[in-house]
């Protein structure tokens, strides 16, 4: 689309956006008719570590948020010299699960508990017997549990608990809905009927029957919907909160709030049965669309689904690049300090691309890259840790190469069970995310990793907020009876084009020999948890 095409686009309001709050950044994306990204704006925060409890502020999320769409809209100015007023349709995307309780007069009741804590260990473990199905610690009903379990007094007052898109979806339109692949992180799913599941909805009832509280659990929970069901409109006051300078026009449809591993799945297309994608930034988790259901219960296997519901089996692991990105600004500061002007992309390009020269095996350097517990490798809390022999060689390739593990290795871990336990095949896994930013690096060493083709697209940095994005032009585009699979095939996806990397035998050896050292390693980890306070 030429530049007075996509003006005329926009004029006309059949422009879409998408609005995802990861975990560092908060970005909108704008969508042309083509489903191509043609404005975007951004804003940066990181979380707090408050009483023992990450979290953000409510005041954080909506600063963000305007300061985000803020830019977008400036964007749009720049690039094409309109005003952006109106939209066809759009959605909002966050980071999942979470504990976002309020009362009935809308306040909040307890800070907000991002998917970052592992504070719900006794719950998540008495959960997990009583439904024999893996609840993870960051699940929405895990935090709730574990309220219960702490005897926390807001539970009484409690009306609605939500996660943090589902929130701002609620101030922006009114409705108390969530996308079910995001419901499928605060409570279990029954795919076969798209809901809660009943028993165990009944299980936990029945559970916390003795403790006096006003509501049951479906009172307080949001209402399920499917892709492309209606999730609502931009209200007057939904609209000044997004946009306080009141130029955006009030009424525009809101597709179902949906997690970022939903909109990851979305922007890789990897909604259908046996497909998969691996989403690494702040945080790294694989997920591989099941057809038929797993054997057994397993702790490091969440059970999730597609924004329609389909099964998904899901490694998560909480820590990716937050370690990584670290070093490279301690290396930026270093050559700020020698007086080298710094251009950050191309600083991360040169340590990615230097991570290729280094040995397979990184000639036996680790690294830890905890910044929170991993459940995946049963650790409860974070401790960063560069481990290694004396007679190492120590070599900045050998060192970022080690990082870049580092980044994989849990993940690894988690999807050996899904190949070697449960047989579970793949033809290839889609890579999106800033790990996939530099070109082949990320893509080359986690083809190793888990010793499968990574395929990466040129939308690889774009990530959840194109995700929704598409959730939304989904939603307001679809012809009947059109299924969400066919819609990304035919109408998204059906030119684009993605690079496909094998795994090369020498990856692949030097990445065994590394990961056998790292789950030796994990009892120092555990070690440096329990002694370093």
């Amino acid at each position: 689309m030429d530049i007075q095409a996509i003006k005329s686009v926009i004029e006309s309001g059949n422009a879409i956006m998408g609005i995802e709050m990861g975990s560092t950044r908060i970005k909108a994306v704008l969508i042309d008719e083509n489903h191509n990204p043609i404005a975007q704006g951004s804003h940066g925060w990181e979380n707090r570590f408050e009483n023992g409890v990450w979290t953000y502020h409510l005041d954080d999320v909506w600063a963000g948020l305007q300061d985000a769409y803020n830019n977008l809209k400036k964007d749009v100015e720049e690039k094409y010299g309109v005003k952006l007023t109106k939209l066809q349709s759009m959605g909002f995307s966050a980071m999942m699960h979470g504990y976002l309780p309020f009362d009935k007069e809308g306040n909040q009741l307890a800070e907000f508990r991002t998917w970052r804590n592992t504070i719900t260990e006794e719950s998540a473990t008495e959960l997990t017997k009583l439904f024999n199905f893996n609840i993870p610690q960051r699940w929405s009903i895990a935090h709730l549990y574990q309220a219960v379990l702490n005897g926390e007094e807001h539970l009484h007052k409690i009306d609605f608990l939500t996660t943090l898109e589902g929130y701002v979806h609620w101030k922006l339109t009114g409705e108390k809905v969530i996308g079910i692949g995001e419901a499928a992180g605060m409570f279990p799913i029954d795919s076969t009927k798209n809901c809660y599941d009943e028993k165990m909805v009944a299980d936990f009832d029945a559970k916390i029957a003795d403790k006096g509280y006003s509501w049951k659990l479906l009172d307080i929970l949001p209402k399920i919907l499917i892709a492309g069901e209606s999730a609502g409109a931009l209200t007057k006051d939904g609209a000044l909160l997004l946009d306080p300078t009141g130029e955006l026009q009030a009424g525009i449809p809101l597709c179902p709030p949906e997690g970022d591993a939903g909109t990851g799945m979305v922007a890789t297309n990897s909604v259908a049965a046996k497909t998969g994608n691996i989403s690494a930034g702040t945080s790294i988790f694989g997920m591989i669309v099941l057809d038929k259901a797993l054997s057994d219960v397993y702790t490091e296997i969440d059970m999730v689904t597609t924004p329609t519901g389909k099964p998904v089996a899901m490694v998560h692991c909480n820590t990716c690049t937050s370690d990584l990105d670290a070093f490279v600004k301690l290396f930026a500061e270093v050559l700020t300090k020698s007086g080298v002007e710094v251009n950050k992309p191309k600083l991360y390009d040169m340590l990615y691309e230097e991570a290729l020269k280094g040995d397979a095996d990184c000639n036996g350097i680790i690294s830890f890259n905890y910044y929170s517990g991993e459940p995946v490798t049963d650790t409860a809390e974070g401790r960063p840790l560069l481990m290694r022999m004396p007679d190492t060689k120590f070599s900045l390739a050998n060192f970022m190469r080690a990082q870049l593990y580092g980044t994989m290795a849990t993940l690894r871990l988690g999807m050996n069970i899904l190949f070697d336990k449960e047989n579970v095949k793949i033809e290839k896994l889609l890579g999106h995310g800033g790990l996939f930013k530099t070109p082949v690096v990320g893509q080359k060493l986690m083809a190793g990793a888990l010793n499968t083709p990574v395929a990466v697209m040129e939308t690889a940095g774009e990530g959840g907020a194109w995700g929704i994005a598409l959730l939304a032009a989904y939603m307001s585009k679809k012809a009947e009876n059109e299924t969400l699979e066919d819609y990304l095939e035919k109408k998204v996806f059906a030119d684009y084009k993605a690079s496909v990397i094998e795994p090369e035998k020498e990856d692949v050896d030097g990445f065994n020999k590394y990961i056998e050292k790292y789950e030796s390693a994990v009892a120092v980890e555990k070690s440096a948890i329990a002694n370093l306070k």
